[in-house]
């Protein structure tokens, strides 16, 4: 019965921001790189400065497998600067493509034959790719039907009353998730999106409850 009262609170959650926000149209990018590429240069920064380190890239033409491979660490960093923690990222950006060179030549589309569970494990194996990172990159750059747990979520999903009970580590509020909302890319990309638009606008740390589409009188501002 919990997991059913959880299943329809979830979407019903769902269902309003949707309403409330509308279509999140993310992840912005031209290309599938692009999205890999994003989800290591926004660790521990704003889309924003993470957005014009992508921009230096593309204006250099930068922004692919092989550029990467070829370009040396001290050059890339000075390109990713905005990002911040540039000599960190410039390492994770090398490592991530090198496995993608690697893996499938530097042609994405080809993971296509490897399954999600796999892809995982291999891009948790990766130098800087963290849980939310690898499932980012699965979700928005490879289309595949993982959700994406952030600080926004954790804290949206605390203040509604719906902890998991079982843990409250990344595997514990992405399985609420999966046992309570469909297993589909689309909903996961929107969803996820969505959270992130609430946590931003109404549900931050000092949260603005007046403006909040999904506020209820069990929420805990915590």
């Amino acid at each position: 019965m919990l997991q059913q009262s959880n299943a329809i609170k979830l979407n019903t959650m769902y269902e309003k921001l949707l309403e409330h926000y509308g279509p999140q149209c993310w992840w912005p990018a031209d290309t599938n790189f692009e999205v890999i590429a994003g989800a290591i240069l926004t660790q521990s920064t704003a889309w924003e400065n993470a957005h014009k380190a992508i921009n230096n890239l593309k204006c250099r033409n930068c922004l692919s497998v092989k550029a990467i491979c070829e370009i040396n660490n001290e050059q890339l960093a000075y390109i990713i600067r905005p990002s911040g923690y540039f000599n960190s990222k410039a390492k994770k950006l090398k490592a991530v493509t090198s496995w993608l060179h690697k893996t499938c030549n530097g042609r994405i589309e080809e993971l296509a034959s490897i399954n999600t569970a796999s892809l995982r494990v291999q891009l948790l194996n990766i130098y800087g790719v963290g849980p939310e990172t690898a499932d980012s990159i699965l979700l928005y750059a490879l289309n595949r039907p993982v959700f994406v747990i952030d600080a926004y979520t954790r804290r949206i999903i605390d203040r509604q009353g719906l902890t998991p009970g079982w843990g409250t580590g990344y595997n514990d509020y992405q399985k609420l998730f999966i046992q309570n909302i469909e297993a589909n890319t689309a909903i996961y990309n929107e969803f996820h999106a969505l959270l992130v638009k609430l946590g931003k606008s109404a549900c931050r740390k000092s949260p603005s409850c007046l403006i909040c589409p999904i506020f209820s009188s069990s929420c805990e501002a915590k």
